[in-house]
């Protein structure tokens, strides 16, 4: 079934360890930062040749501007299978608003358990855009149950759009594994959930300063968070949730002081992705210099029987863990307000109680991705050590962080659509 959504995907900012900053005199902000230790394969052109994607493991790849490439899993009967992608043109070339990137995961005879697209959109500039598919074990599904080797495809969405890039792109792909449950649940969605916006959280601003990728995504809790965003600028935020806790943020960009007439839709916009980096809601802000606020709708309580839902946006919210929000803002709002960086609050309540998650009958892999042990779960976050190095870094000119990459910032609007199980 069809779905478009609104996605700024994927970050750009010049980073150290998963904090943004700028270099003195350096005006660029930067590219998607790649997970550290990914390590490089190659895509096949063929399924016989294709590299075993290992699940818990991230891998860099490269994806040809007009073929399919082909990567393999090796399933068992009983577990879940996710595999995300995340496609990255180089800087300076130009893009389709129709191209993007489609990953969908097919059994050995060719048939597709599931699939996803997610495309550039207007105005079509360069940027990471991201897809993700399953292998699902479901009482629901017959498709795709056996035990033996599926196969992930990556492809570009629409490779002869005019204008589309002639340049090969990099890939980021990460695969999570999920077991079965030792009693089986049914396949009934939860009921009716509490759908009411709350009152976003007041408080003192604390100062966060986000990532420039999933990997580099500064953890945040309940409470009220500052950081500056720059036009053209990405970055990346996670929030544990665990399990019956419910998700509620606002985003809010703070006055420039600059008298501007002109108002830039869509200026800000802000996504959420599951903790296998599946889209799950996005928002966006428009902004005229004044100050402008936008809250999430409402998210259903984290459960595991939120798979068995109809709609995407409740069957995503489907375990506990890291919940990541992406804040992107446009380089439109650089054209009258400047380059300069745009205040961004950020304010994050979880609701709802938490419960006990599903009886999992083995281990997921990596071992703690539907968990919310050892992140943050309260307003403290970081320690006084941490604090210290962002002021000392910041009387120097630097931001926060250990590994600075230098790039292109992006923006986008991206539309998904969750492609159905085809038959044989």
């Amino acid at each position: 079934m069809a779905r478009p959504v609104l996605a700024a995907v994927l970050g750009l900012g010049i980073t150290l360890t998963g904090q943004h900053a700028r270099a003195a005199g350096q005006d660029t902000v930067p590219t998607y930062t790649f997970t550290e230790d990914a390590r490089r394969i190659e895509g096949a052109g063929s399924t016989a040749d294709a590299v075993e994607l290992e699940p818990g493991r991230t891998y860099r790849s490269t994806l040809p501007p007009d073929a399919k490439v082909f990567f393999r899993l090796e399933l068992d009967d009983t577990e879940t299978a996710y595999a995300s992608a995340t496609a990255v043109p180089p800087p300076g070339t130009g893009v389709a608003v129709a191209d993007g990137v489609k990953v969908t995961v097919e059994d050995a005879d060719g048939r597709s358990c599931d699939g996803d697209t997610a495309i550039f959109g207007a105005p079509g500039s360069p940027h990471p855009v991201a897809a993700w598919a399953m292998r699902e074990i479901s009482p629901r599904r017959s498709l795709c149950a056996e035990a033996g080797t599926y196969y992930v495809t990556v492809e570009r969405a629409s490779p002869d759009a005019r204008g589309a890039s002639p340049d090969p792109w990099e890939l980021e792909l990460h695969t999570v594994s999920e077991p079965g449950t030792k009693t089986p649940d049914g396949t009934a969605a939860p009921g009716a959930w509490d759908s009411a916006t709350p009152a976003p959280i007041q408080g003192t601003a604390q100062r966060r300063s986000g990532g420039a990728g999933f990997a580099q995504a500064a953890r945040l809790g309940e409470g009220v968070w500052r950081d500056d965003i720059r036009p053209g600028q990405t970055l990346f935020y996670q929030v544990p949730v665990d399990w019956g806790r419910q998700l509620h943020a606002t985003a809010e960009l703070g006055s420039s002081g600059t008298d501007a007439s002109r108002y830039v839709a869509s200026a800000l916009t802000l996504d959420v992705y599951n903790p296998v980096r599946g889209h799950v809601e996005d928002l966006s802000v428009g902004y005229n210099g004044g100050q402008k606020s936008k809250a999430l709708k409402p998210l259903p309580p984290v459960a595991y029987e939120n798979r068995y839902a109809s709609g995407q946006q409740v069957s995503a919210v489907r375990f506990a863990g890291a919940y990541y929000l992406v804040a992107h803002l446009s380089p439109e709002v650089a054209e009258d307000y400047g380059d300069g960086p745009v205040p961004l609050t950020l304010r994050v309540r979880l609701g709802g109680a938490g419960r006990n998650g599903p009886d999992y009958a083995g281990g997921t892999v990596p071992a703690d991705v539907f968990t919310v042990d050892g992140g943050a779960t309260s307003g403290e976050t970081g320690g006084a050590g941490d604090e210290t190095l962002y002021r000392v870094l910041a009387a120097g000119g630097i931001g926060t962080g250990s590994a600075l990459v230098v790039g292109l910032g992006v923006w986008t609007v991206v539309a998904r659509r969750r492609g159905a199980a085809l038959p044989g």
